[in-house]
């Protein structure tokens, strides 16, 4: 098994250590350093893939993007360094009154593994503050998730504020949670519902 495999399957396994270690090596060894990232991008998608049929849970998954997140630390500083760019960019949070954020870090984990670069606004945000958010960052994807009936309706606020900023135009805004659904999407304007947090990866690759 070649270096770069080794670093996807141990990725897969939740197994962080030996992914830096993995993942350090191939840099001492002078491997591409997209290829490094490759690496961990291609363990991410197989878990998202898993994760999606049920293959694999939310604690699985939890545990192979802090894996992956290890394998990042090592890279980020070289790939900043050879002006390798992101993607994309995402800006992504859980709506103003909604303090829910398990479905949200999944999203945000899938989108790194996807090649994304996600400002991750955190719960409870203000449809002001994606807004300035997605202008400070030049971002061309806004994520909004909900998990309470009462919240979701803050959505559409939200896309109240892009379409007051002018700068709707620019922007994906896609959509998710529990009591969210497509006819919900399509009602408030939104560019896109996703049922599972590697789906809403696939969607966001469509929009870059």
């Amino acid at each position: 098994m070649s270096l770069l495999q080794e670093i996807t399957e141990v990725m897969q396994t939740g197994n962080a250590p030996k992914t830096r270690e993995l993942v350090t090596q191939g840099v001492e060894a002078k491997i591409n350093t997209e290829e490094l990232l490759g690496s961990l991008i291609a363990g991410m998608n197989v878990v998202g893939k898993k994760f999606k049929n049920n293959e694999v849970y939310v604690p699985e998954v939890l545990i192979a993007a802090r894996a992956m997140n290890y394998g990042l630390e090592v890279l980020k500083p070289l790939l900043e360094e050879q002006g390798i760019e992101p993607i994309g960019k995402v800006v992504i949070g859980t709506v103003m009154g909604d303090m829910h954020d398990i479905g949200k870090n999944l999203v945000k984990m899938m989108m790194v593994g996807a090649g994304f670069e996600v400002i991750d606004l955190g719960t409870d945000v203000k449809p002001e503050a994606f807004v300035e958010a997605a202008k400070e960052n030049d971002a061309e994807i806004i994520a909004l998730s909900a998990l309470l009936t009462t919240t979701m309706v803050n959505m559409k606020a939200v896309i109240d504020e892009f379409d007051n900023s002018g700068i709707r135009d620019k922007v994906k805004i896609m959509i998710g949670g529990a009591p969210v659904t497509d006819n919900f999407a399509k009602e408030i304007g939104a560019d896109s519902y996703s049922p599972d947090a590697a789906t809403a990866a696939e969607v966001a690759l469509t929009y870059v």
